[in-house]
């Protein structure tokens, strides 16, 4: 290659065109496959001539498993918030103030209001800077190494008349299929859901490890430009210039030269945001003239030439037809709603969460409701309020059920605890196919299929537990309806792979309860092998990282019951790994046993879960907090000030990442 410093910059610069064309023109000009194929090719290149690296090339969108704390970082101009109305009586005494004060024509940028998660982002000479959260408002968080792995936040501007340096603020969002897609995965793996797609957004920011916010596929809008020599006094035209540069900037925005023109766009898009791709929460109305904002000035906590509309909760009223009982894989007992179809944030709703007997009860729920329903979190919505006038006077009151839908038994409700549950865990169908479905999924053994898969073979008697799906035959597959030859060997074959799955993911596999994904992986560094499991008290449990009495004393029930004895040994007998590997046991070391060591602050080398890894590997102990039994803390940079009192308080030695190094060499 001639020139390949050229030929990079030729690339990045293709594709970041092709990232405008999809992310913020909505046109795609070439396949997905073509463009990976020209990132790829990129990535080639950057690890062949790593002299030319960029931290604002098409490659680092996928981002770095590096994990550092946020760096905290005042805001050059403070992020004020707005002040909120629920009603158009104030946005007119908002209207007639701005037009007493100013004195003068003016018109209303009239926006949509995202309900995400606020950021500031600075560019310098047309390349991403930083980005920072909104924090306090005077302080946030640096989160660029996140920020930079989202598609439609541009890396480079595009056209050559941008400022030399700028700030630009907007939201970062999870858009509803995205979010939906997340909480029915949470569901499945029985994790906490996110509450709304807001929290959700901001809870993936603030994640260590930029490679999982890559893949939540967050969006973003960006609503006001910061700076000197902004390029127009007027603020609607500073955003369509923004435009041109690259930025996602909402199609909905409009100005405005009176009261009734405001009062149109509410009204238009307290109707039409159910079908936007986004939640959104409100309008926010904005002088347009940024001199006349100057003048208009700042009460001490909000701006005087700005004010958000906020809706109204979205909520539908419909007919509540029956209520249904649904028995997860560990024996929870959920009541859904079902519901005459209603259109609610853009989709068909047919049913709605109902939590448990309690949120029945204080609903007072009776079938043939006239029922108000919200679209909140939850994967399904949820009802709020029951319409008592429309009530007829036959309705049957809903109580819920004793006796499990599924096998029969008696459900129990523990003591302290607002759900039901099946309490037959060996002979309850839906139990049985639950944990066979959990075991199969990709982070656990990672065999080809889903529920359908485990419904025909479960129906047509051929598995009973995880075990049994080692014994299957291809030939007897083949035989259920809908399964062919080529299907059923590629089910076996996919089964026999699953062998080589490691230890970590087997643990999680297994379906012992409160044991995700991580604390599968802690146990496993905790104790190599599954003898060294089994025989755990739940005082040296508690000594593995993360592990508190909840989940040892689950850990050591599910080790107490002899079927689930009988089930590990055939599993072994099939070939599936019950111990780490060669390859990480040969790691392992009692160079640090017997030390407690805190982490703290931002690393180089290796990210800091690594370094979690290299203390237990090491035989040592990872804290979260400082004590008399702490022996050191690895400190990177911006360690935190109040451990470095403490630490200097009780004379806990401080050591920096190559002396760590040095240790465990």
């Amino acid at each position: 290659m001639e020139n390949p410093k050229q030929h990079i910059e030729d690339l990045r610069n293709l594709l970041h065109q092709h990232n405008y064309s999809y992310y913020v023109l909505s046109s795609p000009t070439i396949t997905d496959f073509e463009f990976d194929k020209l990132l790829k090719e990129l990535e080639a290149l950057e690890k062949e001539y790593p002299e030319y690296a960029d931290p604002n090339s098409p490659t680092q969108r996928v981002g770095s498993d590096i994990n550092k704390q946020f760096v905290q970082v005042a805001h050059k101009y403070p992020m004020l918030s707005l002040s909120n109305t629920y009603s158009l009586e104030e946005v007119e005494e908002f209207y007639n103030r701005v037009k007493k004060d100013l004195n003068d024509d003016f018109e209303i940028v009239c926006e949509l209001k995202f309900d995400g998660t606020s950021i500031s982002l600075t560019y310098k000479d047309g390349k991403l800077q930083q980005a920072v959260t909104r924090g306090d408002g005077v302080v946030g968080d640096d989160v660029t190494a996140n920020v930079r792995t989202i598609g439609s936040i541009p890396l480079t501007l595009q056209g050559h008349d941008y400022m030399d340096e700028f700030e630009i603020r907007g939201e970062i969002l999870m858009p509803w299929k995205v979010f939906d897609k997340l909480n029915q995965e949470r569901a499945d793996q029985e994790e906490p859901l996110f509450a709304n797609p807001r929290n959700a957004a901001s809870g993936t920011l603030k994640l260590q490890d930029p490679k999982v916010v890559a893949s939540r596929k967050l969006d973003s809008f960006l609503y006001y430009m910061l700076g000197e020599n902004l390029p127009s006094d007027s603020h609607y035209e500073n955003l369509k210039k923004a435009k041109q540069w690259g930025f996602k900037i909402s199609d909905a925005t409009r100005k405005a030269k009176s009261l009734e023109e405001i009062a149109e766009f509410i009204k238009y898009w307290d109707v039409e945001r159910k079908n936007f791709p986004v939640a959104t929460d409100g309008i926010v109305l904005k002088v347009d003239s940024l001199r006349q904002q100057r003048n208009l000035g700042y009460t001490s906590k909000f701006p005087r030439w700005a004010i958000a509309y906020k809706f109204q909760a979205e909520r539908e009223l419909t007919e509540l037809l029956s209520v249904s009982f649904q028995v997860g894989r560990t024996g929870a007992v959920t009541p859904v709603a079902n519901l005459k179809p209603v259109q609610l944030s853009g989709t068909t709703v047919k049913r709605a969460s109902l939590y448990n007997a309690d949120a029945i009860d204080a609903l007072d729920l009776h079938i043939g409701d006239m029922v108000y329903v919200e679209k909140g979190g939850e994967i399904i919505p949820k009802i709020t309020e029951v319409d008592i006038k429309s009530r007829k006077p036959n309705n049957e009151k809903v109580e819920f059920i004793t006796i499990c839908p599924e096998c029969g038994a008696t459900l129990k409700r523990d003591e302290g605890e607002a759900v039901y549950y099946c309490p037959n865990y060996k002979g309850c169908p839906p139990q049985i196919k639950g944990r066979i479905e959990h075991f199969i999924t990709r982070k656990a053994m990672n065999i080809s299929g889903g529920s359908e898969t485990i419904e025909h073979l479960y129906n047509g008697k051929l598995i009973s537990n995880i075990a049994d799906l080692y014994t299957l035959k291809w030939q007897d597959v083949s035989h259920l309806e809908r399964w062919g030859e080529k299907s059923a060997k590629n089910l076996i074959e996919s089964i026999q792979s699953s062998v080589n799955i490691p230890y970590e993911r087997v643990l999680y596999a297994i379906g012992i309860r409160y044991v995700g994904e991580t604390v599968a992986k802690k146990l496993a560094v905790g104790f190599p092998s599954i003898e060294q499991l089994k025989q755990a008290t739940i005082e040296e449990l508690t000594q593995v990282d993360e592990i508190g009495d909840r989940i040892a004393r689950s850990v050591v029930d599910f080790f107490a019951d002899e079927e689930n004895l009988e089930l590990i040994e055939k599993l072994r007998g099939f070939g599936l790994q019950f111990e780490l590997s060669q390859e990480i046991m040969s790691q392992r070391t009692n160079k640090l046993e017997g030390k407690t060591i805190v982490i703290s602050g931002t690393f180089e080398k290796h990210s800091r879960d690594e370094y979690k890894t290299l203390i237990e590997q090491n035989g040592g102990k990872n804290s979260g907090s400082i004590s008399s039994k702490t022996n050191y803390i690895l400190a990177g940079d911006n360690m935190g000030p109040a451990k470095l009192e403490k630490a200097n308080k009780l004379g806990v030695q401080i050591i920096k990442e190559d002396d760590f190094l040095k240790m465990i060499e």
